[in-house]
């Protein structure tokens, strides 16, 4: 009988995610793979086998019965490292102000940049840490991550630096996104930042970042600008992605096609003509709900619409401190309650397709042999309670890269 390092046995529902090997779409979100009373094998980090009644020695067993067993979750859209939460934004919106009239107050991304600027390595770092670590209670084993809160070279720099550090001494795994393009610093005129952002930020940026980003908005940058920092990013090797449609319809998820961005996101206010153009190109669609529910909005993205054209959906948190939620487990109860997508579908956008939105799946997303062990388990007998049991912690147990996470 073969060795391994942990048997996890007899699950009431084991999530596999095993399925087709491109972003799911329609019917293929429903398919969750579920093995009932199913085990997993892990050794040396990954996983070596899974069915029913796995025959294997080991020391360490856990005996999953009554829990669901699931991938862990994978946020593909955060602002993982700033500083100077904005607690205080709460009065201006329950006042009514808008997005950009709180700007215009002094809050909003120019008074976090202000105190991320001033902000040490250290105390970025301390503070980015123990995001990820509500994350991974909360059952995040692999997070996307922003840069935006420097808007120069330097701070923008030292959050890369942070990122990076935090990816190799953390247990969650980080992919970095540079996103310079956030908005245009108080310090810089438009023409001066952009000339930064082209001919110096994204060179610099493209050694400790995947991704290239914009936030394509009024009062922010515009289609013709976005497109010139992504098609310069993409030059650098950088894979484009887009802040899309979020308050108004402007045009972004068209741009997201037209530049093959790997994914769109936000989309509140996206068009149906676009969600066909990004059907066409395969965009991925990253829904972020915990924007619009902590901005008092009453429009969501229209999740259903894109998933009846053929749009691959993920789901993300949109960490940052406008909304800041860690937590998984609350998306997917905000798609589902808000956003009429079934169990199934938020399940599939919080794993698999959300691995596709920032090019990890083929190392995590799904349960299946070879891939990293990041599991974990619910002290629920079925995965409908993340949809139905809210405001607890469902997870009991996480297992990341074939260990025991201890909190």
């Amino acid at each position: 009988m073969e060795d391994v390092d942990i048997l996890v046995a007899n699950a009431s529902e084991l999530l596999t995610l095993k399925g087709v090997d491109h972003p799911r779409v329609k019917e293929e979100m429903l398919d969750l793979g579920v093995i009932p009373n199913g085990s997993i094998a892990i050794k040396n980090g990954r996983i070596i086998d899974i069915g029913v009644n796995l025959k294997y020695k080991s020391e360490k067993v856990i005996d999953a019965t009554g829990k669901t067993v699931m991938p862990g979750f994978v946020d593909p859209h955060t602002h993982l490292v700033f500083a100077g939460t904005r607690e205080f934004e709460l009065k201006w919106k329950l006042d009514g102000l808008s997005y950009h009239e709180i700007k215009e107050k002094g809050g909003g991304i120019t008074y976090t940049v202000d105190k991320t600027r001033k902000a040490s390595f250290d105390e970025l770092y301390q503070q980015a840490k123990k995001r990820l670590d509500n994350m991974l209670r909360y059952g995040t084993t692999t997070c996307e991550a922003k840069t935006g809160y420097g808007l120069n070279p330097e701070s923008e720099a030292k959050i890369l630096k942070v990122q990076k550090m935090l990816n190799e001494t953390h247990p969650v795994d980080i992919i970095s996104t540079f996103l310079g393009a956030h908005a245009i610093p108080y310090d810089y005129d438009t023409n001066t930042y952009m000339s930064l952002l082209l001919d110096v930020m994204i060179p610099e940026a493209s050694n400790d970042a995947r991704f290239c980003d914009v936030f394509c908005e009024k009062g922010f940058f515009n289609i013709e600008q976005s497109r010139e920092i992504l098609e310069t990013g993409k030059r650098y090797g950088l894979i484009p992605k887009i802040h899309a449609d979020e308050l108004s319809n402007l045009g972004g998820a068209a741009l997201a096609a037209e530049i093959g961005a790997i994914s769109a996101d936000h989309l509140l206010m996206v068009s149906e003509e676009n969600i066909k153009k990004m059907t066409s190109k395969g965009v991925i669609g990253v829904m972020l709900p915990g924007t619009p529910f902590s901005m008092m909005l009453d429009r969501y993205a229209p999740a259903r619409t894109l998933i009846d054209n053929g749009v691959p959906l993920a789901l993300a948190t949109d960490l940052n401190p406008n909304c800041y939620c860690e937590n998984m487990q609350f998306i997917i109860q905000l798609a589902c309650l808000n956003m009429h997508m079934t169990p199934e579908e938020a399940i599939c956008a919080a794993t698999y397709n959300a691995a596709c939105a920032i090019k990890e799946e083929k190392n995590v997303g799904s349960l299946e042999i070879g891939k990293k062990a990041d599991i974990i388990i619910l002290d629920a007998s079925s995965y409908k309670f993340l949809s139905y049991h809210f405001g607890v912690n469902l997870v009991d147990i996480v297992i990341k890269n074939g260990g025991i996470v201890k909190f």
